[in-house]
């Protein structure tokens, strides 16, 4: 397929390979952590060489996640703050669902299930790696009791289930969306798909274009 030859650029190189190093980070974590949580799915201990690597390495991609979505916060906190269009949106959430564009309000730069997605894994990532520090035997076993182990053991698995829950309704909403996915590995989108699925956002691009910023661009 030829490429557009007038594009808008979403994502930056560093928002995309910030957002990479999230993606793989969590990925890896739920398949350390799924390993360690029942006997049947032990196997999966196998993709870190063992059972004792896994346990050790798990954190360690913990931290690792955490400082990487940090720096996601720090670029898209303010993209994602709420407003009234995004109560209009939820309203509309039927025709969003059947694909019904038509009736589903123009929205800025991210909608509300997208915001929904920033500021759920804002506030889980930190319980997880929290409660994790609880339960990371090596540097923190013996500051902390069994019962607040205990405690903090269900309240991880409890905050990694939502976490799951939440990143497959982020990936399947990527997929479900055409060429949302592009935007994150390369980096850009055209006007018709903004046009379509953030119409406001379009608008005030059009609006900086206009005042003389540079926001629209010609591929070779």
């Amino acid at each position: 397929m030829s490429r557009p030859k007038e594009v808008i650029v979403r994502y930056t190189t560093v928002n995309r390979v910030n957002h990479w190093i999230t993606a793989i980070c969590f990925v890896l974590l739920v398949l350390s952590g799924l390993s360690m949580f029942h006997p049947m799915l032990f196997f999966l201990s196998g993709l870190f060489g063992g059972g004792q690597w896994t346990r050790a390495v798990h954190p360690w991609i913990g931290i690792v996640l955490l400082i990487s979505y940090l720096g996601l916060i720090v670029q898209f906190w303010r993209e994602n703050l709420v407003h009234k269009d995004d109560i209009a949106w939820m309203k509309s959430i039927k025709s969003v669902v059947t694909n019904d564009e038509e009736h589903v309000p123009p929205v800025g730069r991210n909608n509300a299930g997208q915001k929904f997605v920033f500021w759920s894994m804002t506030l889980l990532i930190p319980v997880l790696f929290f409660s994790g520090l609880v339960i990371w035997e090596v540097y923190f076993g013996e500051a902390t009791s069994i019962p607040v182990q205990r405690a903090a053991v269900l309240i991880h698995s409890l905050a990694a289930i939502a976490a799951i829950l939440v990143w497959i309704v982020h990936v399947y909403a990527a997929i479900w969306i055409r060429n949302s996915v592009r935007a994150m590995t390369q980096g850009y989108v055209t006007p018709g798909w903004a046009w379509r699925h953030h119409r406001k956002w379009l608008e005030e691009l059009a609006s900086d274009q206009h005042d003389g910023k540079t926001v629209f661009r010609k591929r070779p």
